[in-house]
């Protein structure tokens, strides 16, 4: 219960901000869209597509990050769709404005607010859970001295990441994904996922 409570006071107002400035960003997208010939339910359906594109690309590119998908350097496919899903819902809530600086401001900030909203959830959820992982650095890896093999408690760890990858991807996890989520050597990663493939 009361780790339930500290969760509604962290996360509640962000989800409330994201709700109230969602709606009035979806109201702006959906009568821009009846204005410009998609009456009727296709306005709502337009509404739709733009705001639930954002949020889509957002949790996708938390997922990339999360298995070492993209290269640094480069621009990958959800952040592009995000940012044409913010010039959509940013031009669309202006064209509801009033035409005066304030009346732009005013009309853009619910989509201002729901991308900030829709970021804020995508950080907490790229924190790194409740379960124990073990501390790792550079010269002291945890490995059992006596077989040179990754420590249990790693192993395990990197076989609850595998699974998890393999879940969600349908297929095995490499050992450049392994080693960006654990935050572990090229050779450790290699020797983790031997041990696991192994036994």
């Amino acid at each position: 219960m009361r780790r339930f409570a500290c969760w509604l006071a962290d996360t509640g107002p962000v989800l409330v901000l994201a709700v109230i400035a969602g709606a009035g960003s979806f109201t702006h997208i959906r009568d821009t869209a009846a204005d410009h010939g998609q009456t009727g339910w296709m306005s709502w359906a337009v509404a739709v597509c733009i705001d639930l594109t954002c949020v889509m690309a957002a949790r996708e590119r938390q997922r990339d990050k999360k298995t070492g998908r993209v290269r640094e350097g480069r621009i990958s496919w959800p952040v592009l769709v995000l940012t044409g899903g913010i010039v959509l819902s940013l031009a669309a809530n202006l064209a509801q404005a009033e035409p005066t600086v304030w009346g732009w401001i005013t009309a853009a900030t619910p989509a201002g607010a729901f991308l900030v909203a829709v970021s804020m959830l995508e950080r907490r959820a790229g924190e790194p859970s409740a379960v124990a992982v073990p501390v790792l650095n550079a010269e002291n890896e945890p490995q059992d001295e006596r077989e040179n093999t990754p420590a249990p408690a790693l192993l395990d760890y990197a076989r609850r990441v595998a699974d998890e990858h393999h879940a969600k991807h349908g297929k095995p996890i490499t050992r450049d994904a392994l080693r960006s989520h654990l935050g572990v050597s090229n050779q450790l990663a290699s020797d983790l996922l031997h041990t696991l493939r192994t036994a």
